[in-house]
């Protein structure tokens, strides 16, 4: 690492202190662009380094609701648009209590780099409130959103700033929170993504991001000249990403055998079947249980509670080709890393933002296991997200058969990019630096072309 990172890097961490996430997501980044400053002095001269990790507008807000017994909560609401060089901002919203303007600049960060992968002409930007809308009432979910829509409509707009969903957010509260804009602004556009089939939203977005994150292990999988048929696959998570990456494991001969949510995690050494997905989506979508429950009816699994003393999560200590974390940051550490390479796991695609630790990416590297990063991994998602702006647009829907494709196609031209960067710039076979160099030269190009803004 050059004196120029170093002292980059700590400049970072003195200008924004307490938020550890931000700080790993940019030396994550930065280290692969070592590479790249290297051999092109004018992105330092441009202090493109400098502009990037700065949103260019960070919005928070008071988000006041009313429960069902009449009481008064307040919490915060928050927007990080972070980068605009390619095109409008886009990114989701998070509604978790562990929210906060760190963790929603390291996503946005993430973001930018992500979007820019897909090919789309998207920009990066994140958002959310510390809100939990777990245990709430579709009334009380309904009074959040629209006192949080009540500021965030201020800012956003299909050519200025498109959210989506992510953790805490889904169909039910995008529904609540497009009817409430639709309202504030007197407008029927295409400003929130993952909307209603009936309503602008787009078939596969729902399963895209998982998908997407299976296609590219194949796509991975490909370069050895193997597929997913009979692989056995850790799979955590239990949400919307989770199930559509066991439901495409399935569709693609893989054999899913875990799954989890923040109580613990179920292990089925038999397969996690069409049928017992369905059971999964039954319980989480609509019933909003705990995945415990899995094992009342599927008794030949087992379940292990979490242990917040256990210095590794033992749902990634298990025998395994491949891996797919679908559920939340740092979900794997160093330890984790290395117990799924001793555990048979040569391939991880992250279906989560950042779900690995920087010892943990180390492992993985070091190790040379086929290891596709977030950003690339799980980019499906948003990409879909913008096939779903495309159609707003056009007031045209496209069948399951073309979005899927389409999906296909952007997984595979991601694929492809890391590829062809990473053995550009000497690194051949390493995913991580493919993708952060890939997607911060075609930012970084813009950037430069617009001028100093």
């Amino acid at each position: 690492m050059s004196e120029y990172v170093k002292s980059f890097l700590a400049g970072v961490k003195s200008k924004n202190p307490n938020e550890p996430e931000f700080h790993q997501a940019v030396e994550e980044v930065v280290d692969s662009l070592s590479l790249v400053l290297d051999r092109h002095s004018e992105y330092r001269s441009h202090k493109i380094l400098e502009r990037i990790v700065e949103p260019e507008r960070t919005i928070t807000f008071r988000v006041p609701w009313m429960d069902d017994q009449g009481e008064i909560h307040v919490n915060r609401g928050f927007r990080i648009e972070m980068n605009s060089a390619i095109g409008p901002y886009k990114g989701g919203l998070r509604f978790h209590p562990s929210v906060n303007i760190g963790i929603l600049k390291f996503l946005a960060f993430e973001q930018v780099f992500k979007n820019s992968l897909t090919t789309l002409p998207m920009g990066g930007g994140k958002g959310g409130s510390d809100f939990d809308p777990k245990g709430k009432s579709d009334n009380e979910v309904m009074r959040f959103c629209q006192s949080f829509m009540n500021e965030l409509y201020r800012h956003i707009g299909p050519n200025t700033d498109v959210p989506a969903g992510d953790i805490g957010v889904g169909g039910r509260e995008i529904g609540f929170l497009f009817g409430h804009y639709k309202k504030l602004r007197n407008e029927f556009t295409g400003v929130l993504t993952g909307k209603g089939l009936h309503w602008g939203g787009s078939l596969i977005r729902p399963e895209a991001t998982g998908y997407g994150s299976v296609y590219f292990a194949a796509e991975m999988l490909s370069t050895r000249r193997e597929t997913l048929e009979g692989k056995m696959c850790l799979v955590s998570g239990s949400g919307n990403v989770a199930q559509y990456t066991v439901q495409k494991i399935n569709e693609l001969g893989g054999k899913a055998v875990t799954m989890s949510d923040s109580n613990g995690f179920i292990y089925d050494p038999a397969g996690i079947s069409a049928e017992k997905l369905n059971f999964v989506m039954e319980l989480k979508n609509l019933r909003r249980g705990r995945i415990k429950e899995y094992t009342d009816h599927f008794p030949a699994a087992t379940y292990t509670a979490v242990d917040p003393k256990m210095d590794h999560n033992p749902l990634w200590d298990r025998k395994a080709s491949c891996a797919f974390p679908s559920a939340t940051q740092n979900e794997i550490n160093g330890k984790d890393a290395a117990n799924l390479i001793r555990n048979g796991v040569y391939c991880v695609a992250e279906g989560a933002n950042m779900p690995t630790t920087l010892d943990g990416v180390k492992v993985f590297l070091d190790a040379k296991i086929l290891y596709g990063p977030g950003k690339a991994a799980n980019a499906g998602g948003v990409a879909t997200s913008g096939l779903e702006m495309s159609q707003n647009s056009m007031r045209l829907p496209w069948p399951r058969e073309e979005v899927d494709a389409r999906l296909r196609g952007i997984m595979k031209a991601i694929h492809s990019a890391c590829v062809t960067t990473a053995e550009r710039f000497g690194t051949p076979g390493n995913y991580v630096n493919g993708a952060n160099i890939s997607g911060f030269l075609k930012v970084a190009d813009a950037m430069i072309d617009q001028g100093l803004v």
